[in-house]
């Protein structure tokens, strides 16, 4: 029973966040980042601002605070082990970029446009791309629990989210309608040549 509990609880905890995230993306994108308080952002919601600052620590987090970690790390954990590093990483970003533009990739763009126009956002966004690094490297499991092993996937998971990176910018600046999860695919092609994810 308390594990019933404990799963509706974090089935209402997520529920919340993404309702307050929604309202403050929103908020942002028609009032400017600076423009908005956390106040606007929690009245939006119908919630205290208390409530906010207990699910987003900071007003950066309503921005960059997503599931993207853990989702990248279970791709990777699912990769045969035999294929090379940026191999691997490279389809587990592809195909993390095709579930999350499977849903409402508008969401996800105008987060992404706010990450790149936002100067608080984009110095705070190295910190995701460190913890993003972190998650991959963990979903390699035991293979990168020797310091060497880890280096390596360290250095390839960094290589291969600067290419990304890439991708998304171009992404925004296609307002969206090329397809992400190609051009991530074309970006590490283009820096990694055969090594990389085979097009769908």
């Amino acid at each position: 029973m308390n594990e019933r509990h404990s799963t509706l609880r974090d089935q209402r905890r997520a529920e919340t966040q993404r309702m307050i995230q929604a309202h403050a993306v929103r908020l942002f994108v028609r009032h400017g980042y600076e423009g908005t308080t956390v106040n606007d952002v929690a009245a939006a919601a119908g919630v205290s601002p208390m409530t906010v600052y207990r699910h987003f620590p900071t007003k950066e987090d309503l921005v960059l605070a997503d599931q993207n970690g853990p989702l990248v790390a279970e791709r990777i954990a699912a990769t045969p082990a035999g294929q090379p590093l940026v191999r691997r990483i490279g389809t587990a970003l592809v195909e993390s970029a095709r579930t999350l533009t499977a849903g409402d990739d508008r969401f996800l763009l105008a987060r992404l446009r706010l990450m790149i126009s936002t100067p608080a956002l984009r110095a705070r966004h190295l910190d995701n791309h460190h913890l993003l690094q972190q998650a991959i490297v963990n979903g390699l499991g035991d293979e990168a629990t020797d310091p060497d092993a880890a280096f390596r996937a360290a250095a390839a998971a960094s290589a291969c989210l600067a290419v990304m990176h890439t991708a998304l910018v171009r992404w925004a600046q296609d307002d969206g309608r090329t397809d992400l999860p190609g051009l991530i695919t074309t970006a590490l092609a283009a820096a990694f040549g055969d090594d990389t994810p085979r097009p769908q």
